[in-house]
This record gives structure tokens, C-alpha cells and sequence, in this order.
């Protein structure tokens, strides 16, 4: 199971994708280019909005995402060249966008469209202080969704540290079953929910599972 197995299948798709993920990674974005026309990326951060559009621009210094090829052919079973993907993807984006996720809409004065799908990988876990904090960003993060829409969020299990350098940053931790109510509650229901054990150990973090989970809002 990877980030991408729900982008994979093709059982995911539409017109417009809205991607809320942590930094400035889009490795998750070139299978999702495959099935979605358009892909809104919403940053927190002007450094990560600034790296992005480098590399969207093809500018001098954008960092080389070229690794990402071996991966995508081994997980999809496609021998396209990553050139051909990078540009599907390049292409895809239409915009980037920086959010404040404490304001009611967090794009103000942009008002997004209704989103086919939304990813979010690992943000809830690091911009969340509680479990109030958490339910309360994903209640906004849903409200992107158009009804019937879909979820997919990648989180870590167990987890209450991450650094970066010398530097050390929180994690909420939370289980299983407290992100099931959490989607639960906020009317959301669970199509797929996997977990991936931690392999191996590693100081600059202390989570004990990965949670993959996809679900689609009530109607």
C-alpha cells in the first residue's frame, strides 16, 4: 500500500483535485494527474509555494523529481517516460495557492470551486494540538469537497515528534479509531482504511504505523 494505490486504480477521479499536503513534495501528484483535469495545490508557506512554481516552471535550481520515474513504473506497471508525466503534471496544476487554515475560508478572498477530491497528506498531524484541533481542520479541509466527493488522507499513527535538523516539532498522536470517528462524525464514509507497520528505526521521527485511508462525503 502506498500513497498512491488510491490514484492508481482509477476507481478516483474527476475535474478537480485539491492537494493539502505537508512541504513542498508532489510525488503523490503524477498519478494523480492521470485522472484529474485540474489540480489546485494549497500551501501554507510562501517557501514551499515559491519551490513549486520553480519547479512547475521548469526554472533553473527546481528540484529534480526524476527518482519519482523507477517508483511510478514499479507501483503502476507503466514504462512512460517521466518526462511525459512531469509534463501531464506541469500541465495539470492550474494553480497554486497559499491558505491560512484559521480563517472560515482559508483561500480568502479566493473561493475555490467545489473539489472532486482532496488529498491530504501527513498536514493534520502537525498543524493539529488536539483532538478538537484535528476534527475542527478536517471539518474545513471536507468543506472543499463537492457532495460525494472524495477524501484520501495519509497520517501517522502513534506519532509525537518530528526534526529537522536540531530543531524538533510536534506531532498530535492519535489511533486508529479516533481518526474513523473523527471522518465518521464529519460525514464521511470510510471506503478503504489500511496501515503500514514502521520497518525501520530512525531518530528524526517516532511514529509506529502509517494510516492510509479513502472515503467519500454523504450526498
Amino acid at each position: 500500500m502506498s500513497i498512491l494505490t488510491p490514484l492508481n486504480t482509477g476507481h478516483i477521479n474527476g475535474d478537480i483535485l485539491v492537494d493539502l499536503s505537508v512541504g513542498s513534495f508532489i510525488h503523490h501528484l503524477f498519478s494523480a494527474s492521470e485522472f484529474f483535469k485540474n489540480i489546485i495545490v494549497l500551501k501554507v508557506n510562501n517557501r514551499c509555494i515559491m519551490e513549486l512554481k520553480r519547479w512547475a516552471d521548469e526554472r533553473t535550481g527546481a528540484f529534480y523529481w526524476g527518482h519519482t520515474s523507477t517508483f511510478l513504473q514499479e507501483k503502476e506497471e507503466q514504462s512512460d517516460q517521466f518526462e511525459d508525466k512531469a509534463g501531464k503534471l506541469r500541465s495539470a496544476i492550474q494553480h497554486v495557492v497559499k491558505y491560512d487554515p484559521e480563517k472560515e475560508n482559508m483561500t480568502e478572498p479566493l473561493v475555490l470551486p467545489p473539489a472532486d477530491c482532496v488529498i491530504t497528506t501527513w498536514l493534520l498531524d502537525v498543524i493539529s494540538k488536539d483532538q478538537d484541533d484535528y476534527i475542527r481542520y478536517l471539518r474545513k479541509f471536507s468543506r472543499l469537497l463537492k457532495p460525494g466527493g472524495h477524501l484520501i488522507l495519509i497520517g501517522v499513527i502513534n506519532s509525537t515528534y518530528f526534526t529537522v535538523g536540531k530543531d524538533k516539532f510536534h506531532v498530535f498522536a492519535y489511533d486508529e479509531d479516533f481518526v474513523r470517528k473523527a471522518l465518521v462524525g464529519e460525514g464521511f464514509i470510510i471506503d478503504d482504511c489500511k496501515l503500514r507497520k514502521r520497518t525501520a528505526a530512525s531518530v528524526i521521527n517516532d511514529y509506529k504505523y502509517i494510516i492510509f485511508i479513502v472515503a467519500h462525503k454523504e450526498k
